[in-house]
């Protein structure tokens, strides 16, 4: 198949997960559902923190980064697939495709650091409680979040334009919800197998020492906490760490597959399957996995809500 200029004028057709069902209606409006529990869940946790002096704290900074990355990362990728699906024109330009796939893998970059930093400011917390805001202290809190974000912001760019940099070939659909290195390297018409293993050899690198410092953060907690005196201390941690591990079990299980997985083990519905859970499914989640069982978030959240309940009536 003969290489065509991949340059800012040609277009890519996304393909995704909208395209392969056989309910394509009844999937957009599930979608489109959960899009906008992403966008409510995400704001109202932002707001909540920002708002409530009392979750000025470490553990809760680092809880709204990870909404607003989860907020980001969904917007990235959904209003374009659901506005495509109504609108039946697929095509997205190749600086389109370049910068949704810089976008996303910035937003998940940095996920995947921050989860490791709040594992650790749990095991800060539960395991050395009289020092942790010597450990935690302001400083060290915005040096993780800003490391999260610069190593992921170099570590996009860098695999955006040695991935763009490929010829691709005519057949031009991208059987895939967003242009991710994966299904792009499908296109190419040169010899991909070197870039392919330094992608896989990189992720292995981003994704496995972060899942690795979560685990061991996890294990001496557990010892800590087996060794509370006190029920009620253990329930809190139990609950709170319980949270961060589902988060961390459905992000690192959908970037293992994506990422660390030789491409063999990969086919395109399966692909569409797992970006839909991680770019739409876990965003929508996140929040609530995170404020339902948590009496301060809630507590917060109805401290917030009054407040603007008692602005409207006083207004009207």
């Amino acid at each position: 198949m003969e290489p065509w200029n991949s340059t800012v004028g040609t277009d890519f057709i996304l393909v995704g997960i909208l395209n392969d069902c056989a309910l394509p209606e009844l999937l957009c409006a599930t979608i489109t559902a959960l899009y906008m529990l992403a966008l409510i869940s995400n704001s109202l946790l932002l707001l909540v923190i920002t708002v409530d002096t009392r979750l000025h704290v470490p553990m809760y900074h680092l809880l709204g980064q990870l909404s607003l990355m989860d907020l980001l990362f969904t917007s990235v990728v959904t209003p374009k697939a659901l506005v495509d699906f109504l609108r039946r024109d697929y095509t997205i330009s190749f600086g389109g495709c370049a910068m949704q796939m810089f976008l996303a893998l910035t937003l998940g970059g940095a996920e995947d650091l921050l989860l490791a930093f709040m594992a650790y400011d749990r095991y800060v917390a539960i395991c050395h409680p009289l020092n942790y805001m010597v450990y935690m202290r302001p400083r060290v809190c915005w040096l993780m979040v800003t490391t999260s974000w610069i190593l992921a912001l170099v570590s996009a760019l860098g695999y955006t334009v040695y991935t763009m940099n490929y010829p691709f070939c005519k057949a031009r659909k991208i059987s895939h919800l967003l242009c991710e290195i994966p299904p792009l390297l499908r296109l190419a018409c040169a010899d991909t197998s070197r870039y392919e293993l330094m992608v896989y050899v990189m992720g292995v690198t981003f994704l496995i020492p972060p899942l690795a410092a979560i685990l061991f953060s996890y294990t001496l907690i557990l010892f800590t906490v087996l060794h509370m005196p006190s029920n009620e201390s253990k329930r809190k941690a139990l609950v709170t760490c319980s949270s961060h591990l589902t988060v961390v079990a459905m992000f690192y299980g959908a970037a293992t597959f994506m990422y660390v997985l030789p491409s063999s083990f990969h086919n395109p519905k399966q692909d569409n399957i797992i970006s839909v859970f991680y770019t739409i499914v876990t965003p929508a989640l996140n929040p609530l996995i995170y404020s339902l069982r948590n009496k301060e978030v809630m507590g917060a959240l109805r401290r917030v809500l009054g407040k603007h309940v008692v602005v409207i009536h006083s207004v009207f």
